[in-house]
């Protein structure tokens, strides 16, 4: 038996010398046209209801469309009652345009027209399928009767425009040859050419050719050569606005527009997140910030996804997944030890240096450009590394712990993890921290204490003197030292907890203003196993914040 994939027809490249669009670069933003409240409307579930949708058409409009196409005003009822609501309710900015969709078919373009009553700026787009397999399977149809569909529909267009123009009102139209990716593309000119001719399209009042990607059916070089060649053979190309609606059915969506951007395409249909028929439209968000990473403004608003996502999930009822480009909830997200290494050192990096240019491992974008945070970049769980756990430590809670001390807490975090079988939260991970480094079982503790400090002949020195309790018993302990840290640790040297060597210390305030807390990290030896001995202090005043440091760091030896 055959095997299944044999049954498939491989796609039919087309002859394209010296293609251009493989050298070149997008510098500019398209035309951008949302089809959100047609083609990602018919493709929803539920589709959205009135309030919905006036909703949706306020948020597309405040981001920065000036064409929208609003619906099939012809197929429904519903249809038509959007259409209706946004004229006479006076919705549409003086700057934007409504298109209208409907096929070439007499009885849906009158019908179109009665919709459009009053509208200021509206594009009238209509359509027939022109696909080999269409004409095979569905018209069962040649080329010329393909044609004549499109004239025929081309000429009533016209002629119900020059009837039916009212003053003040403008109408542009656009032509989709249905299905272009599986149309021989000299018949898509060859049908394309016969419509411009028809409306009358001129260099001063163009008509906007739209070549719909309907079925994703090739790799989106081969779209690109399809683009090209169309843009390169066709007659009176300043008469037209090229236009492409990429769907997503190979997952190259975006590609195939950004690819036929370089072959000279002028404007681009999608929806927000792609949501469309089957595996969807293209996506615009996703296609605008790869023009924003390039340096290139995109002249949409996407400063605010999270707030564009809610709407979005509330209005369609649809869910943007976790690994969705830019809105996803775990995009800008670093579980990896190393890329959590890397994340965290060009953070450093960039604030250390007042970088001119985002240079960031892993995060191509700045999250703050799209209204996200920094806190949720990196999380916890079992193959998150050293960094990840001072990074969170860091951002959220204001430890800056010193980087000799991060393998010892980000193995205790991997243990934690490990034992739970999940990640763990920010909160959890601070009660780890606070566990094992603040909230110490206490054998060591001290009661009392003071610090004096000595000026001799130019020479500094600090005497300690104060009371230390070990399992309920009390010693006065005092001694002298050239700093507050030295005196202190000379002083319980005459205890029974002498065998630690000091190693270092780092200190730093955990808030701003006058009432802010000091935190120390205190580093000792055991000078019999040679092992480092961590502790952390936090007080008011700096030296009790050492103090206490040192003790943690014992009272955490004796404990283990």
């Amino acid at each position: 038996m055959e095997p299944g994939f044999k049954k498939y027809i491989p796609f039919k490249q087309i002859e394209l010398k010296n293609r251009e669009w493989p050298s070149k670069v997008i510098t500019k933003a398209p035309i951008w046209c949302s089809v959100d409240l047609r083609d990602g409307n018919q493709a929803l579930v539920d589709p959205m209801n009135m309030k919905e949708k006036l909703e949706y058409f306020k948020v597309l409009c405040d981001l920065g469309f000036k064409e929208i196409e609003v619906g099939f005003p012809s197929a429904s009822q519903t249809e038509y009652d959007i259409c209706r609501e946004l004229i006479e309710g006076n919705h549409i900015p003086d700057d934007v345009w409504i298109q209208v969709l409907v096929q070439a078919r007499p009885h849906l373009i009158k019908k179109t027209f009665e919709a459009i009553r009053g509208a200021k700026n509206v594009i009238i787009h209509f359509y027939n399928s022109t696909s080999t397999v269409q004409r095979k399977v569905v018209f069962r149809m040649d080329k010329p009767g393909i044609v004549n569909i499109a004239v025929e529909g081309a000429k009533l267009i016209r002629q119900l425009t020059e009837e039916q123009c009212e003053p003040g009102q403008n109408i542009r139209f656009e032509y989709s040859p249905e299905s272009f990716s599986g149309t021989e593309t000299d018949f898509a000119i060859e049908i394309c050419e016969a419509v411009l001719d028809q409306l009358g399209a001129t260099k001063e009042n163009p008509v906007v050719l739209n070549l719909p990607n309907t079925v994703e059916m090739c790799t989106a070089n081969t779209f690109a050569d399809q683009v090209e060649y169309f843009i390169k053979n066709i007659k009176g190309r300043e008469r037209a606005i090229i236009s492409v609606h990429p769907h997503n059915d190979r997952g190259t969506g975006v590609a195939c527009a950004e690819l036929a951007l370089l072959a000279g395409a002028d404007r681009i249909e999608g929806t927000l997140f792609g949501n469309g028929e089957r595996t969807g439209n293209l996506d615009i968000v996703t296609t605008g910030l790869n023009m924003y990473t390039q340096g290139v403004d995109p002249q949409l608003d996407f400063s605010n996804l999270p707030k564009l996502r809610d709407m979005f999930e509330r209005c369609t009822k649809m869910h943007i997944g976790e690994r969705h480009p830019y809105s996803g909830e775990l995009v800008f997200t670093a579980f990896s030890g190393s890329h959590q290494d890397a994340i965290n050192k060009g953070l450093q990096f960039a604030e250390e240096s007042h970088a001119k240019y985002w240079e960031i491992p892993y995060l191509p974008i700045d999250p703050a450009d799209v209204g996200r945070q920094y806190e949720p970049i990196i999380r916890i769980n079992s193959q998150s590394g050293k960094g990840g756990a001072a990074f969170i430590l860091h951002h959220k809670f204001g430890f800056i712990v010193p980087k000799e001390m991060q393998a010892e807490i980000g193995t205790i975090v991997k243990d934690k993890c490990d034992e739970l079988g999940r990640e763990i939260k920010d909160e959890e991970l601070y009660e780890l921290f606070d566990k094992n480094y603040i909230s110490v079982e206490q054998k060591y503790k001290l009661i009392k204490h003071r610090f004096v400090e000595h000026s001799d002949e130019g020479e500094n020195k600090v005497e300690f003197t104060g009371i230390i309790s070990c399992d309920g018993r009390q010693y006065n302990v005092e001694s002298v030292g050239n700093g507050p840290i030295d005196a202190f640790f000379n002083a319980i040297k005459k205890l029974e907890i002498a065998n630690y060597k000091f190693v270092s210390y780092h200190e730093h305030a955990l808030a701003t203003g006058s009432d802010s807390k000091a935190v120390a990290y205190i580093t000792l030896e055991d000078n019999v196993t040679g092992e480092k001995i961590f502790g952390v202090g936090i007080e008011n005043n700096i030296n009790f914040a050492s103090v206490k440091g040192v003790l943690c760091a014992i009272n955490r030896a004796v404990k283990n």
